[in-house]
């Protein structure tokens, strides 16, 4: 059953696999079928079916840069020499060896919804907006108490450089507090890749709305306007001065301590809460290539490459986000190759524990390759999700490198997991002497 990315994976792994079935019948090659049913930027706005509208651009892109990094037509020539080096292509693959096929998957995640978006069908609540408090103390240090919570994606240093780049600070300076409910004012939750475009945004408004107050106090006391000032490195000063200033630790000293240095009628304090919320969602396009090698002895399936290029919109923290991608991939092969609820004819399930389900390890996992896409979405901070895209791709991917491997011997296969024995099976029932 489905355990993240909302069903996805498995719609995907449908549409794919007809896609690539459907270039088997009319002769097409995957990479042209794709090309031709995908999204182009001449088509926007783009209306699907299901009546949501499409905002990227960069479906066949992700698609090309995904095919460039896997070296398609170098992989296409080394897999006719293979089976060259047996018989016809059309007939056996040679025994004592593997077969070797590669497979693409192209896909999208709705992500960062907002209130147009309801929680479910027929609930009347919406979940599209976040909070965050961003305080300054005397000292000078930061404080963003922040109503996303941290599922291990890094959100306390993405949103921790949001702050900071917004208040001309160090990351270092700045504290992220999440989910102490005595703390925040209200969070929403982590789910539909939504933390860094809603949350990224609530914090954004809440540390330019201090930064403002913060360049007015400063303003009076330099004796200058505003629009006047800049700041570096937490120092505040005018454009045409930029070593002399008051620094924002001064600031907030005089904001809390010293009030009646304060503009007229400005209170003291140096704390703001804001609430974001982008209305509508933003489409993060994507494409995976698997490169396999089919033991056609044993049935078992080698993913030697994993391709992967998604469209995450500006990025926050590169190194975060690859390490999302790379965690939802692994999760997928997983799934795609060993994970399987067996269940009896009664309903009794027979893979209840880690000793009858099998999950991947380390070692079992392919090199994954990352290429990146960064077309700003249309939110505040030009964000895109990206917690659950790498999980879309591999179920497809995988299985249409399977099904390429295996095409000589008329071999087609649309269940998962790829396991050893479906394809040992597979393999008999087209004849293959094992």
């Amino acid at each position: 059953g489905p355990y993240r990315g909302v069903a996805r994976p498995a719609t995907v792994f449908v549409m794919e696999r007809l896609l690539d079935d459907a270039a088997a019948e009319l002769g097409m090659d995957p990479l042209d079928i794709r090309r031709r049913n995908l999204v182009a930027p001449e088509d926007l706005p783009y209306t699907a079916p299901t009546r949501l509208v499409h905002d990227s651009r960069t479906y066949v892109e992700c698609l090309e840069q995904a095919a460039d990094l896997v070296d398609y037509g170098g992989f296409r020539q080394a897999q006719q020499a293979a089976r060259a080096a047996g018989t016809a292509a059309s007939g056996p693959v040679p025994n004592k060896t593997a077969a070797i096929g590669i497979g693409f998957a192209c896909y999208n995640e709705l992500t960062g919804l907002g209130q147009k978006a309801s929680a479910g069908p027929r609930l009347p609540f919406r979940t599209g907006h976040e909070s965050a408090e961003v305080r300054i103390d005397p000292s000078g240090a930061v404080t963003a108490a922040m109503g996303v919570t941290s599922q291990g994606q890094g959100l306390e240093t993405t949103m921790a450089q949001v702050v900071a780049a917004e208040l001309g600070v160090g990351v270092e300076q700045v504290t992220v507090e999440m989910g102490d409910t005595d703390r925040i004012s209200f969070g929403m939750g982590a789910f539909a890749s939504r933390q860094g475009v809603i949350g990224s945004g609530a914090a954004t408004l809440a540390a330019r709305a201090v930064l403002a107050k913060a360049l007015v106090i400063a303003a009076h006391l330099l004796e200058a306007e505003p629009e006047w000032l800049s700041i570096d490195d937490g120092l505040i000063h005018t454009q045409d001065a930029p070593a002399v200033g008051v620094t924002l630790a001064q600031v907030a000293h005089v904001a809390y301590f010293e009030p009646h240095r304060l503009p007229p009628g400005l209170e003291p304090g140096l704390e703001a809460m804001r609430f974001y919320d982008p209305m509508t969602g933003t489409f993060a396009a994507g494409a995976q290539a698997a490169v396999v090698a089919v033991d056609l002895e044993t049935g078992e399936v080698d993913v030697t490459r994993i391709v992967c290029v998604e469209d995450t919109g500006r990025v926050i923290n590169p190194m975060i986000v690859e390490g999302q991608v790379h965690g939802a991939i692994a999760q997928v092969v997983g799934g795609a190759l060993y994970e399987h609820f067996v269940y009896d004819a009664d309903g009794q399930l027979h893979s209840g524990s880690f000793m009858d389900y099998l999950a991947i390890t380390a070692d079992r996992m392919p090199s994954i390759e990352l290429g990146h896409v960064a077309d700003p979405a249309h939110n505040l901070n030009q964000i895109r999700g990206v917690g659950e895209g790498g999980t879309l791709g591999p179920y497809a991917a995988i299985a249409n490198a399977v099904c390429d491997a295996l095409a000589p011997l008329g071999i087609t296969i649309d269940e998962l997991p790829l396991s050893p024995a479906r394809i040992h099976a597979a393999l008999a029932a087209a004849g293959r002497q094992l």
